[in-house]
């Protein structure tokens, strides 16, 4: 390797590697070196920028931990998070969209119709829909998993004030497909900006919300799990959302209502004939991709 120079390090570099790689690394590794090196040859990466980088990268690592990732939250504010989701969608169904961060597995199961706004301030709003394949037949054995955020922008699991399970459930749908829930309207939200992610929102005029959306897995078998965001078309931030995960085939309409309009049937929460003033319902299908 004595003759290296800036145009022939690359090919070097992959020559290094040796017969142990397989097939997939070595040609990930020949993009990845490939646009790595071409982005500092482009650019003339100097000392002090990639300082900078590197610097970045530490101070990502000081603030991993089990509760917080700043390497995932730096994907997701430069769109490589979407774009990784964008690239392995299924090419029929509902548009996925990013997990993030606050998921919990082992939420309780709540039945058809059932309700998570118990005592959560701010709007009720009942959401329901159906769960079909790309033909429309309703996928009897689907199970739904939802999460959102309580009035104020927080998740259970970040907010202590918050019951460890609240605003969360599993569901498993009706022979018809159905899904149906009574909840609070989400709040739209920040991401977390007091960190290396937050100095790069702010040296490049970015600001750090989300869009309120409730979260979905949506799992049956023999057809493709869906992970997925529903979003009020409404939303201040639904244009802007700091981690690009709005498609437009789950922006939806949060429709309102005010008494005296009935309370929606098959929900338990109206059919206790609560007090009630004014609500807003959603309406979504779910269309769930073979294997």
């Amino acid at each position: 390797m004595r003759d290296l120079d800036a145009t022939n390090i690359s090919s070097a570099f992959l020559a290094a590697c040796g017969p142990e790689t397989s097939p997939r690394l070595r040609r990930v590794l020949e993009s990845l070196t490939r646009h790595l090196h071409g982005f500092a040859r482009e650019v003339a990466l100097n000392h002090d920028e990639w300082r900078t980088a590197i610097g970045f990268l530490v101070e990502a690592a000081r603030l991993t931990d089990d509760k917080r990732n700043e390497f995932i939250l730096t994907s997701d504010v430069l769109g490589l998070s979407s774009l990784v989701d964008m690239v392995n969608s299924a090419p029929v169904g509902t548009p996925s969209s990013v997990l993030g961060p606050f998921h919990l597995r082992g939420a309780p199961m709540l039945a058809v119709g059932g309700d998570l706004l118990r005592d959560n301030e701010g709007s009720v709003v009942f959401v329901e829909g159906r769960v079909l394949d790309p033909d429309g037949r309703p996928l009897a054995s689907a199970v739904l998993d939802v999460w959102q955020t309580a009035a104020n922008g927080l998740y259970s699991n970040v907010d202590l004030a918050q019951e460890p399970y609240n605003l969360r459930a599993r569901m498993t749908v009706g022979a018809d497909g159905r899904y149906a829930f009574s909840t609070v309207r989400p709040a739209p939200y920040t991401v977390p900006d007091d960190g290396p992610v937050g100095e790069l929102l702010r040296a490049t005029g970015r600001h750090p919300w989300r869009p309120a959306h409730f979260h979905f897995i949506v799992e049956a078998p023999e057809h493709r799990t869906l992970v997925t965001e529903l979003f009020p078309d409404d939303d201040p931030y639904i244009d802007h959302d700091a981690v690009f995960g709005v498609r437009r085939g789950l922006v939806v309409k949060f429709e309102r209502h005010v008494a005296p309009a009935p309370l929606p049937r098959g929900f338990a929460l109206a059919e206790a004939e609560a007090d009630i003033p004014s609500f807003e319902t959603v309406a979504f299908d779910f269309v769930l991709a073979p294997l």
